[in-house]
């Protein structure tokens, strides 16, 4: 998880400086191993900067670091050899120079390897909903799966660590620190702690939320260069153009023999998809949540999507209408919407602002579209 390798880096830079204090000259600074070049070379991309050569000489010191770590004290002395396109360093230049003092390294493959056991243990050990309501230091979801619904409830305490999403931002890392004054009846939510045996109660030990927009509509261009995807909206006809970013998950629904898939749709792999929740995730209430199914189906990429598709879309709120920063985009997603409006009676559904309302003309009972932007939620 970014954050908190970041976090971790802010010490290790508060630890190296009290080490060096006798060398005030000296600059470092944090960044990202981007390419190799001759001469002992290293181009590193320091956070919110252009790319920077750092030159690595015999007297350059490199240490190793656990993600995580909060000092200097279980680093290991490595070779600079080791380093890798990707870890995550913190440099500390010869004074007035480009010659690497020392280099504290995180590797991309460590980091990979912490951020993959933390959203497993999202998954083990978390809930996510709609709130509903708050209730002192209990916040009441809801869950909606095609079955039904449940209400289960989270549990806070001083302890707990809340997280806000950022306005056109899908990275968790963005996410700033916040409390339970600021969470309201709509939001989304993901809570992880200790989980009740039935799945429907959680203390939680972390929290993240935010408002988020689902819009669903047909695919009018995709512009792979851009990385943008504009739509015709369902309901208003309104054109609304979708950018991805390196954080914004696709997935493909896949086509159901004889159900009717959208044009261009993509086949079903072998098997079709797990309606069941991914491992160790289990479902409350009578059926997998919409955003549990999300996470079973294959992972697509933009140039999967095809004009005359229908596309539902899990954005941040941005400063326009008619943009916004894809946060999760399920491709092929005609029959989802077909079944939506068949289980609501109702007209095809288009956008939900802060999708705790049910889609336009829906009523609540129906199934909403509004738990897609949770299986992308979370480191």
């Amino acid at each position: 998880m970014r954050s908190v390798t970041r976090a971790a880096f802010t010490l290790v830079v508060f630890a190296l400086h009290l080490a060096t204090a006798q060398a005030p000259a000296s600059k470092s600074f944090i960044g990202t191993v981007t390419a190799f070049k001759p001469d002992t070379k290293v181009e590193i991309k320091p956070d919110n900067a252009s790319p920077v050569d750092v030159k690595l000489t015999a007297d350059t010191v490199a240490q190793r670091v656990a993600p995580g770590e909060k000092s200097l004290k279980n680093a290991v002395t490595v070779n600079v050899a080791e380093l890798s396109i990707g870890d995550r360093v913190l440099v500390t230049l010869e004074p007035d120079s480009a010659n690497a003092r020392r280099i504290i390294i995180m590797s991309a493959t460590d980091i990979s390897k912490r951020d993959e056991a933390d959203r497993q243990d999202w998954n083990t050990r978390g809930i996510s909903g709609i709130v509903v309501a708050k209730n002192g230091n209990t916040i009441a979801l809801r869950i909606r799966s095609l079955q039904g619904e449940t209400r289960p409830t989270v549990t806070v305490s001083n302890q707990t660590k809340f997280r806000r999403y950022a306005p056109d931002s899908v990275k968790f890392a963005d996410a700033k620190p916040s409390k339970l004054d600021e969470i309201s009846v709509g939001d989304q939510l993901r809570a992880r702690g200790e989980k009740s045996p039935d799945g429907l109660a959680v203390t939680a030990d972390e929290v993240v939320f935010g408002t988020f927009l689902t819009t669903t509509g047909s695919v009018v261009y995709v512009d792979t260069a851009a990385q943008e995807i504009t739509i015709k909206e369902t309901g208003t006809g309104k054109p609304v153009v979708i950018k991805l970013t390196s954080d914004s998950r696709i997935k493909q629904m896949p086509s159901f023999a004889g159900m009717g898939g959208a044009p261009g749709a993509a086949a079903a792999p072998a098997g079709g998809f797990s309606a069941g929740p991914p491992a160790g995730m289990p479902s409350p209430g009578r059926g997998p949540t919409l955003a549990q199914m999300v996470e079973t189906m294959p992972a697509g990429t933009i140039e999967d999507v095809k004009p005359g598709q229908t596309i539902v879309v899990s954005s941040t709120r941005g400063a326009t209408s008619d943009r916004v920063t894809g946060i999760m985009l399920l491709a092929n997603a005609e029959m989802l919407v077909r079944m939506a409006t068949v289980q609501s009676g109702a007209g095809a559904p288009n956008r939900q602002d802060g999708i705790a309302a049910s889609p336009q003309g829906m009523p609540s009972g129906g199934m909403d579209l509004g738990g897609l932007g949770l299986s992308g939620m979370g480191p």
